[in-house]
């Protein structure tokens, strides 16, 4: 079983030419109002891919978070440790989606800045069921820790996509089997520069000397980098046309949990996640966007479909 532990919002989603510059105003040209959150977003790539998949974390007692509630539900996940709180409200994201695909996001955590530590107390049977562990860091930092701390206890593989980027002190690295951060995140981890494939490899290798055991960094539509002790290795991205990159490290890190959970090396999970990647690009929104296992299956076909050649 795969468990995530993390956040769940309302995306409220704008389309627009391109990205506001501070002050600026832009006339958008649709709205949405979709299910997200790094955390449901990851648990429901993860049901759709096939994986026994439970989300832990919190909503308000609004309609937003009834509805993101129904909408995992739907997907397949167990959302038997989704909690309600009373005096918050469910998390919401602003995002922008210019016509390039890239986005900018700026998210309103409500009942996500309430999952604590406690909570996490009434939980531990999920744990011990559970194959592999996917956290992120829209969540308070301490029940990012405790959650990582319980998946040690019980021999869970635990992946940290450490978005959105904030230092980590070296216990939390030390309890992190993957790390999945993307260039930015890296830089802000490791406090040097990555505007290029060199420094990215030198960051990653600043990262494994501190106590990362295994990093991915997902490059966009340059793929990932695994780096390890002794090895690094580039896995490209296919070329695809993006229209909504919103989900796309969300399906990517989902694929993985998945793979992993199966049994899969670690290379053969990363050729996985990144076929996820590319077909999460092609399609608008967030939980809206992410493929099923049958689609996967049958990547090969999808991609003479869809391919883009290179110029």
């Amino acid at each position: 079983m795969v468990i995530v532990v993390g956040s769940l919002n309302m995306d409220l989603v704008v389309r627009a030419p391109k990205i506001p510059r501070p002050g600026e105003t832009v006339l958008g040209s649709d709205f949405k109002q979709v299910p997200g959150g790094k955390g449901a977003n990851q648990a429901d790539a993860a049901a759709k891919l096939g994986a026994e998949t439970a989300m832990l974390g919190a909503v308000g007692r609004d309609s937003m978070g009834s509805q993101l509630i129904r909408s995992l539900e739907n997907d397949g996940v167990n959302v038997d440790k989704v909690l309600v709180k009373d005096s918050l409200p469910t998390g919401v994201a602003a995002i922008v989606v210019e016509d390039s695909g890239n986005n900018a996001i700026t998210v309103a955590p409500g009942a996500n800045s309430g999952f604590t530590p406690d909570d996490l107390s009434d939980m531990d049977d999920v744990f011990k069921r559970a194959k592999v562990m996917l956290v992120q860091l829209e969540t308070p930092i301490e029940t990012v820790r405790t959650a990582l701390r319980m998946a040690k206890e019980n021999n869970v593989t635990t992946i940290l996509n450490p978005a959105p980027a904030i230092e980590l002190d070296d216990e939390i690295f030390s309890l992190v089997d993957i790390l999945t951060p993307n260039e930015t995140e890296l830089e802000l981890l490791s406090g040097m520069d990555t505007s290029n494939i060199e420094r990215v490899e030198a960051a990653g290798k600043h990262l494994i000397q501190k106590g990362v055991s295994r990093l991915i960094v997902t490059l966009g539509s340059q793929g990932s980098i695994h780096i390890g002790n002794n090895s690094i290795r580039l896995y490209p991205a296919y070329n695809v046309k993006a229209v909504d990159t919103t989900a796309a490290g969300d399906s990517y890190n989902a694929a993985l949990a998945v793979s992993i959970s199966k049994g899969e090396s670690l290379e053969d999970s990363i050729k996985f996640a990144t076929k996820v990647g590319a077909m999460t690009v092609t399609k608008h929104g967030a939980q809206t966007s992410l493929p099923l296992v049958e689609e996967v299956e049958d990547f090969d076909a999808w991609y003479e479909k869809n391919k883009v050649e290179e110029r």
